[in-house]
């Protein structure tokens, strides 16, 4: 046998295994697209996203992988090309404070290319919060900024502002504007810890030009705050709670485009402003009445409700010589 046919003869084997192992494969990737949920692709997508921004924050600080770091990022947010959401959510402690960001972050887990601004109102970041996000898999910022304790005015006086989440809230607008590229294709939403929140509402809002709005449930007294659309346009509001607000809506009913935020850099939320008016205050700074995009089928469908947290009886804590959660995270 020549020298020429015995190279013919392995490279005809090569190639023959070559095309069994890629028809394998092929029926391999065929039956798992039959039989496996849709679903279990997109979380195990997101876990191996999840897994190179841990890599990342464990790398971030080591000027050696500084470059490398910041091209894997690009990369990463090149994979998903579906404009990306920044979800601002101001926390506090309180009993139900984990249960609420778990709850959170369990919906947020299954919602494609986000980053989820968490800010305490505390004068350090709690370890409670810190173990959490650590944990939640999810693409996120860590915050702290605390409200002034002569801010914190009782709700029996009647000049209440309720400014809790004020300087929360500004303090993730100021991070989005330092750190988001003007230009990006994005959307932000202030998503409280304390509401629920269909998956659908996310993939609505994720497209938003200028400020999208729709119907918030078990807000205001109602069963259900809305805008009134005609035409496609916003023309109006049914709501009864201070109804002559220039923007009578629900901080869970509007989300901005990202990049208006950032050209509009003294649109913010103010303590100066009484309760009820921080979602005028800050849409004012934006837009007006016709800038509106009306979400939710021309805001006929509610997909996120006020539906809060009872607050928990804990008076049998009073009768333990040793409280119950000691060296327990609740």
């Amino acid at each position: 046998m020549s020298p020429l046919q015995t190279i013919g003869i392995i490279c005809f084997v090569i190639i023959t295994l070559w095309l069994g192992v890629q028809i394998t494969v092929l029926n391999t990737c065929l039956h798992a697209k039959r039989h496996v949920p849709t679903n279990l692709h997109i979380l195990c997508q997101k876990e191996e996203n999840y897994l190179l921004l841990r890599v990342f924050d464990l790398v971030k600080n080591e000027p050696q992988c500084t470059k490398l770091v910041k091209t894997l990022q690009k990369s990463v947010n090149a994979y998903d090309s579906r404009p990306r959401i920044f979800i601002v959510t101001p926390t506090y402690a309180r009993p139900v404070q984990k249960a609420e960001l778990t709850r959170l972050s369990h919906t947020l887990l299954l919602v494609p290319n986000i980053h989820w601004i968490v800010i305490e109102d505390s004068e350090n970041k709690t370890s409670l919060v810190t173990n959490f996000l650590s944990k939640s898999r999810i693409s996120f910022t860590h915050l702290n900024v605390p409200t002034p304790l002569p801010m914190k005015m009782k709700k029996e006086d009647p000049n209440w502002l309720k400014p809790r989440g004020v300087l929360q809230r500004n303090a993730g607008l100021s991070w989005i504007r330092k750190h988001v590229d003007p230009e990006e294709q994005g959307v932000v939403y202030f998503a409280d810890d304390d509401n629920t929140y269909d998956l659908d509402l996310f993939e609505e809002m994720r497209y938003t030009q200028t400020v999208s709005v729709w119907p918030v449930g078990l807000v205001g007294g109602l069963m259900v705050e809305k805008p009134l659309v005609e035409n496609g346009k916003v023309v109006g509001w049914n709501t009864v709670w201070k109804a002559d607000r220039p923007f009578p809506i629900d901080m869970a009913g509007f989300a901005v485009n990202v990049s208006l935020l950032i050209h509009h850099r003294r649109a913010a939320f103010s303590l100066a402003v009484a309760r009820g008016y921080q979602e005028s205050k800050l849409l004012g700074d934006l837009v007006t009445i016709n800038h509106l995009e009306p979400k939710a089928d021309n805001c006929t469908k509610v997909l996120v409700w006020h539906t809060r947290t009872e607050y928990p009886k804990l008076k049998q804590e009073r009768k333990l010589s040793v409280p119950s959660n000691v060296g327990i995270e609740v």
